[in-house]
């Protein structure tokens, strides 16, 4: 495959990732439009609101101006500066998938340039169009960030390679990002990679075993409260294809719930509205959003919610212990309890790192008044999740390779 091809090739990959994202939204507005607007509605209003959703979704800031009603009753402006994750999820993940294909192609630096190009084209057109007199995205963000995000997923894609992907790109395509990491890594020390890597992967995975028991926890919720959500959607009457949409918009904020149970059982918690509080100590919501899924929320105090506090720090303990016998045998030190208890004390450094960047996403204004404040406070919960992923990190590893040393001994 020549450059031209592996260029246009690349292109139609981010056209394809574009779509997919701006599609999910404006395909049931069309059908709002259609069937239940009957048409009489200006489609480019429809068409807008999908694209402002989507750029809201890469964590672009909308200024929204409400005119007067027929009271005249007015709403101050305000911004939208809280990022809905699960469209920034899908972008990464199709990004990725992107970035593996490409990975393979005969130019890959050519295809990254082409596909980042593209993407960044798509992002300006449609920021460009997606402005109105009510709502206005900031054009440099809905530039930067969704072709950031794009990146992240085509970088995953590229990097992160199993042993056949790294022999491959080393010697086929000796320019790919694959390569070039080896070769910045051959310079270092071989004791500080090691280090560096294992503190990753360990903060990772107790992030990752953190967000996965989130998830849960907001499945049990929504079934408990599964009553509560669909009065709220009938006291909406929002119709079929009303509904939909709205379900739709609900699903695009299902990772920032997760990331809010994460913010909970780490300690902080979170806020619905200036001056609400749910946590494990005490949840004092006030007057909150009519969206169903928030309808799922607990509304009193949890007798043993405190309980909730031991979680990451038990997940970090599993963690650490079922990846010390190989940790230990990878790092070969002289001082083998010391350096364990470093590197897994450094995976609870990057996990509360990854934690406060991605409450940061999952929180900020959505609305004017008391919704200008929404999410959990993230270089608190960065801060906290550090040193429990940390505790719990390094006891799990030292008990893991205490027991895999008395193992062999016996």
């Amino acid at each position: 495959m020549n450059r031209s091809l592996t260029a246009l090739f690349a292109a139609l990959e981010s056209l394809l990732v574009v779509g997919i994202g701006v599609g999910l939204l404006l395909v049931p507005l069309t059908g709002l439009w259609a069937f239940q607007y009957e048409l009489q509605v200006d489609w480019v209003v429809f068409y807008r609101a999908a694209v402002d959703g989507w750029l809201v979704g890469h964590g672009a800031d909308l200024s929204v101006v409400i005119p007067p009603d027929a009271a005249g009753n007015t709403i101050p402006p305000f911004a939208v500066t809280m990022a809905a994750l699960g469209i920034a999820l899908l972008t990464v993940l199709l990004g990725a998938r992107a970035g593996r294909r490409l990975r393979g192609t005969e130019h890959p630096a050519v295809a990254l340039g082409a596909a980042l190009g593209a993407f960044a084209a798509l992002a300006t057109i449609l920021t460009l169009t997606a402005g109105s007199p009510e709502v206005q995205p900031t054009v440099w963000q809905g530039i930067v960030f969704p072709t950031g995000v794009f990146l992240l997923g085509m970088g995953l894609g590229l990097v992160i390679a199993g042993p056949e992907d790294r022999v491959v790109a080393v010697t086929s395509h000796p320019g790919t990002a694959v390569a070039w990491r080896d070769r910045i890594l051959d310079r270092l020390p071989p004791a500080v990679v090691t280090a560096a890597a294992w503190s990753l992967r360990l903060g990772g995975m107790a992030v990752a075993a953190l967000f996965a028991v989130s998830a849960v926890l907001v499945a049990a919720l929504l079934a408990m409260g599964y009553s509560g959500v669909i009065s709220l959607y009938e006291s909406m009457q929002a119709g079929a294809l009303g509904g939909f949409a709205l379900t739709m918009g609900q699903l695009a904020l299902l990772p920032n719930l997760v990331v809010w149970a994460a913010a909970w059982l780490i300690g902080p918690g979170f806020r619905i509205g200036t001056g609400s509080l749910v946590s494990p100590l005490g949840t004092d919501l006030g007057p909150i959003p009519t969206l169903p899924v928030l309808g799922a929320l607990p509304t009193g105090d949890l007798p043993f919610g405190f309980a909730g506090l031991a979680v990451p720090i038990a997940l970090a303990f599993v963690v650490g212990a079922v990846i010390a016998p190989r940790l230990k045998a990878d790092l070969a030190s002289a001082s083998p309890m010391r350096d364990l208890a470093l590197t897994a004390a450094g995976g609870g450094v990057f996990g509360g790192l990854v934690l406060a960047g991605i409450s940061a996403a999952a929180s900020g204004s959505v609305g004017a008044g008391r919704l200008v404040d929404v999410g959990p406070e993230p270089w608190l919960v960065g801060g906290i999740a550090a040193v429990e992923l940390a505790v719990g990190l390094v006891l799990g590893a030292l008990a893991g390779a205490r027991r895999g040393a008395d193992a062999s001994l016996g």
